[in-house]
């Protein structure tokens, strides 16, 4: 199994509760900076920002939080993995660190989340970073598609983490040998049936595939934007359409858009250079 190899850089975990469950964030940076926060995809965890926070942790205080279900994160009893839940965490959480203002950034089910919570939370916004995602994309793309056929194929443990290991390259085909090691590392553990997941897989995969509530509209959410707001798409992304991301720099002019070359939905852990660079150029620009 491979771990962070960099424990200098690996941020400082810190935990708060939220509604009856212990929900965990990684800090980085000093206190007092203007702060990101980071919120990651679906099956992902706060620690996949870690190469970001290291590049940005000289000039920003970077939150990277476990969502509910998620890393460290207690798992849902309920199973309320849904966009209007982790935008109630998410209102609680920056309630609970007092964070008057913040910069956001969000990757797929993350960037979701960010545009509900814009949507009643905007003014304490200094900045929105949306990591390929966007109105329609969760539920009418091919990669939602594939997304679905990942989740009806995931085994439920492996025999050991050689195993665990090629499966995860078997479905991130295109990330670096660095994401791999990180999703290792970091979503999976040693359980007495095998290699099995930290993160709710059963129930994130039921809320997904069987939903109770229904996917929120999103284009309300880009039209009220009053921040600076970035979207980036993965130029090979099967998730986020070159069409949707035009429309939607059409429906606000507080949007830009930037194609990122060489990566598809997972840009962070396609293309980590042009990935932090695109995002580290931006927050310098509004960081004031």
């Amino acid at each position: 199994m491979m771990t962070s190899a960099d424990p200098a850089q690996a941020g400082i975990s810190r935990y708060l509760n939220i509604d009856g469950l212990r929900f965990h964030y990684v800090t980085w940076g000093k206190e007092g900076a203007p702060v990101l926060l980071c919120l990651h995809g679906l099956r992902s965890y706060g620690r996949t920002f870690q190469p970001l926070a290291a590049s940005l942790s000289q000039d920003f205080q970077v939150l990277a939080l476990d969502q509910r279900g998620r890393g460290e994160t207690d798992w849902d009893p309920a199973g309320q993995y849904y966009t209007r839940r982790y935008a109630e965490d998410m209102e609680k959480f920056v309630e609970l660190l007092e964070l008057e203002s913040l910069h956001m950034l969000g990757h797929s089910m993350g960037g979701i989340n960010a545009l509900v919570y814009s949507l009643a939370n905007g003014r304490r916004l200094r900045s929105l970073i949306l990591e390929d995602c966007g109105p329609g994309a969760s539920r009418n793309s091919p990669g939602a598609t594939r997304i679905d056929a990942e989740l009806r194929g995931t085994p439920t443990t492996f025999p050991d983490w050689d195993a665990a290991r090629r499966f995860w390259r078997s479905i991130r085909p295109d990330v670096t040998e660095a994401a791999i090691d990180s999703r290792v590392a970091h979503s999976m553990r040693e359980t007495a049936a095998g290699i099995g997941w930290i993160h709710d897989q059963a129930g994130i995969a039921a809320a997904r595939l069987a939903p109770a509530e229904p996917m929120p509209d999103l284009w309300p959410c880009v039209e009220q934007l009053h921040c600076p707001t970035l979207l980036l798409r993965g130029s090979k992304s099967d998730y986020l359409s070159q069409e949707t991301l035009v429309r939607m720099r059409k429906a606000n002019h507080h949007i830009e858009g930037v194609e990122i070359e060489g990566a598809g939905h997972y840009i962070h852990d396609d293309q980590p250079e042009r990935f932090n660079a695109a995002v580290g150029g931006f927050l310098h620009q509004n960081a004031g």
